[in-house]
């Protein structure tokens, strides 16, 4: 079964460097067909897509973001990060990490339970 597990500070001052892991238990992020985003919903708002890395290590950012945006993974902890710098409160929101996993004959796709993020001074 895998399970996916954000985490991080659930407060972070204007200006500063959001930090977030999500911990994958049950697969190796490096498992074929595996890829691995980050999404987030602000308040009020539809879910915005923000980066992608696959299970190759291949990134692609979301054009609205990625000037700010870097996505990374650690493999021998198992962990997807992503990095947002110079964060503003528009940047104020729940954080999820979501596996998708396609294959020619089935799909799959599995979400973390999200990790709240406030900007604010």
């Amino acid at each position: 079964q895998v399970q996916l597990q954000e985490s991080g500070p659930g407060l972070v001052k204007p200006s500063q460097t959001l930090s977030l892991t999500c911990t994958v238990s049950g697969t190796s992020i490096t498992t074929n067909y595996y890829n691995w985003n980050w999404i987030r919903l602000p308040p009020g708002k539809g879910l915005q897509w923000m980066g992608i890395i696959g299970y190759d290590g291949s990134t692609y950012l979301s054009p609205t973001l990625k000037e700010r945006t870097v996505i990374s993974r650690d493999t021998s902890r198992n962990q997807i990060s992503l990095q947002l710098r110079s964060v503003t409160p528009e940047d104020t929101g729940i954080y999820y990490c979501w596996g998708v996993a396609v294959s020619a004959k089935w799909a799959y796709d599995y979400w973390g339970q999200g990790t709240q993020v406030t900007v604010s001074s």
